[in-house]
């Protein structure tokens, strides 16, 4: 993952490597989910797990580090899962990505009413102005938030938005998994 540029906080670093590991994966994955740790912190407290991840010798490294997490189960919803993890005191703050489709906002007027769950993914998976992206999103036990998005079209390291604010949503059940 060394082809992360380098961001202006470790949040938004993060993000970006995490969206790099899943953009080396391809297309078509499963939702992955993250905890992120203190890297200092890990690498005091967990030396031979730093060793393995190669954190060891970063010693000025104040980042977050990405530790992925057994396999969301597919046949649960995603809300529905988030729904039942907790996390321990160690992490400071959680990752998700997940791909999804989407349509711009100038196709909402078109959405027909009082479709069922399925039925409206059919829609939008069937619409001509659907776009395949993948979301990359972060919060911290602050509240603190980021998120990093890749069209498929424009698949590219150099084409990927951030800002805190792009799925707000997911950023809320991800805040969510840290109250009490």
């Amino acid at each position: 993952m060394s082809n992360t540029p380098m961001a202006a906080n470790p949040l938004t670093r993060a993000v970006l490597e995490i969206d790099e590991y899943a953009s080396g994966l391809g297309w078509d994955q499963p939702a992955r989910l993250f905890a992120l740790v203190d890297t200092a912190q890990l690498r005091t407290q967990e030396p031979a797990l730093a060793a393995q991840l190669g954190l060891e010798e970063e010693p000025g490294n104040a980042g977050l580090t990405p530790i992925e997490q057994d396999e969301i189960p597919a046949d649960r919803p995603l809300d529905e899962f988030l729904g039942t993890i907790a996390w321990p005191d160690a992490v400071a703050g959680c990752a998700l990505t997940v791909e999804r489709l989407m349509l711009p906002p100038s196709a909402e007027a078109q959405v027909p009413q009082g479709l069922s769950e399925q039925k409206l993914a059919k829609w939008v998976a069937e619409h001509p102005d659907r776009q395949e992206v993948r979301m990359t999103v972060a919060v911290l036990r602050d509240g603190t938030r980021e998120s990093a998005l890749r069209l498929r079209e424009k698949d590219s390291p150099t084409e990927v938005l951030t800002g805190p604010d792009l799925v707000p949503g997911l950023a809320q059940a991800l805040s969510a998994t840290f109250e009490d």
